[in-house]
């Protein structure tokens, strides 16, 4: 593996989990992405989740960070769009 690529396993919630049918994916990005570009990613990929695009937070290793966080090999990456529940 070139070290100007790096590994992420992505855990999908609500309508990321709806739209791509499974909880987890693995993504490739170059070293040094930030967080925001696996929510742009997927986006890429289902277009219609672009309407969470501006409420998704992000958490990268079970803590909450800003969109601009710089993603590191190996992180476990969420998108946690609202959700309700009944």
């Amino acid at each position: 593996m070139s070290e100007s690529v790096i590994s992420v396993t992505v855990k999908l919630f609500a309508a990321y989990q709806e739209a791509y049918g499974l909880s987890e994916l693995m993504l490739e990005f170059p070293h040094g992405t930030p967080v925001k570009a696996v929510c742009d990613r997927l986006i890429s990929e289902h277009p219609e989740l672009n309407q969470w695009r501006d409420v998704t937070r992000y958490g990268i290793n079970l803590i909450f960070v800003a969109p601009d966080t710089p993603l590191k090999h190996g992180d476990e990456v969420v998108l946690i769009p609202p959700v309700s529940g009944g």
